[in-house]
């Protein structure tokens, strides 16, 4: 009996050592609000992250655009670079016609395909559309700043 117990204890205690990362990851679609609201990583980021008066006006180059964002919500790459676009976006005050933020499983992929769609290969992946034309891909790390890179297009 003693042994039983002191197993039980074991398999107990060991239940709650389970890391965080080992649960499993919110995929599909959500609002940038639910986001900041839920994930302290990403919204550790949006209050640290400083924009600059010159990519803010970059930003401007997306009015009218669509995003997609495919990430994760277990993604180092992710915590880091979404919150930096929706601090540029909302400080820069561009009205996109829409953002789309998808998030992922660990294998990438999400319950409506749209990983798929997109070729989805690293998070995060950020995609300007302007209408159905792809303009601007960035994929997880930016060569230079976020809104440069999202603007390299005419």
């Amino acid at each position: 009996m003693h042994t039983l117990i002191q197993t039980l204890m074991v398999i107990f205690s060991l239940t709650l050592a389970v890391p965080s990362w080992a649960s499993e990851p919110f995929v599909g679609q959500l609002d940038s609000h639910t986001l900041l609201e839920k994930y302290d990583d990403f919204s550790k980021e949006y209050e640290k992250f400083e924009t600059t008066d010159e990519d803010l006006v970059l930003m401007q180059k997306l009015q009218g655009k669509s995003i997609v964002v495919l990430f994760g919500t277990w993604c180092h790459d992710s915590h880091r670079e979404v919150p930096r676009l929706l601090k540029l976006l909302a400080q820069a005050d561009v009205e996109l016609a829409e953002l789309k933020l998808v998030a992922v499983d660990y294998a990438k992929e999400d319950d409506n395909g749209i990983a798929k769609k997109f070729g989805l290969k690293y998070t995060p992946t950020f995609i300007v559309l302007d209408g159905d034309k792809e303009v601007a891909r960035v994929i997880e790390k930016p060569e230079g700043t976020l809104a440069s890179a999202l603007s390299r297009f005419d």
